[in-house]
């Protein structure tokens, strides 16, 4: 369950950025990114790397792949959630247990998506820093898994360079993004499942 939550803040909290209020003023209605994800934790003797891809469309519209080591599929379209993990070499449906807790992150997250990044009643935001945004978890139950999460604006407007979770004392999850297009033209197709 915490995985999840963790990957799920990772993801819309991206998209959010990406496409929160700057992408309001900018006029971003569309994203794709390559990212590394590092995941260090205390009995780690070096990160754990993971290699992706994110595509989004305002309003609503995710896909967020894995490519290594494990190949899964997270899509968000049209309301409807759901994830995939390959499995000999096919794609198969993971239990709707955690799209349920999917659904409910993405609620809480969405005010960010409609351009009121500070109304979100998850997260303190301070954003004294100009290209870095620090978020401290308001409930205990958040703060037990993420202490805080610092996201770092690049250079172009609407567009992130990196996310990082510090999770507990000893542990934490970083996304840095590459290759960043924005306002391409995205087929349906994409957020269709494979």
């Amino acid at each position: 369950m915490y995985r999840l939550l963790v990957f799920m803040v990772f993801a819309l909290l991206a998209v959010a950025l990406l496409c929160g209020p700057v992408a309001a003023e900018t006029g971003i209605r569309s994203v794709q990114a390559d990212f590394t994800q590092e995941k260090q934790m205390k009995i780690l003797s070096r990160p754990l790397l993971s290699r992706g891809t994110l595509v989004f469309q305002a309003p609503q519209s995710l896909r967020w792949e894995y490519h290594t080591p494990l190949r899964s599929i997270m899509l968000l379209h049209n309301g409807r959630m759901a994830k995939m993990v390959e499995r000999n070499g096919r794609f198969e449906k993971e239990s709707r247990a955690g799209i349920s807790s999917m659904q409910i992150i993405l609620e809480e997250i969405s005010s960010w998506l409609d351009g009121r990044f500070t109304d979100n009643p998850m997260f303190i935001v301070d954003t004294s820093k100009e290209r870095t945004v620090l978020l401290t978890p308001k409930e205990p139950g958040l703060q037990a898994v993420i202490s805080r999460i610092e996201l770092q604006r690049g250079e172009q407007d609407g567009v992130i360079d990196s996310v990082t979770i510090f999770e507990g004392a000893d542990g934490w999850t970083k996304l840095t993004f590459s290759n960043t297009v924005v306002n391409q033209l995205i087929p349906a197709t994409v957020f269709q499942e494979p």
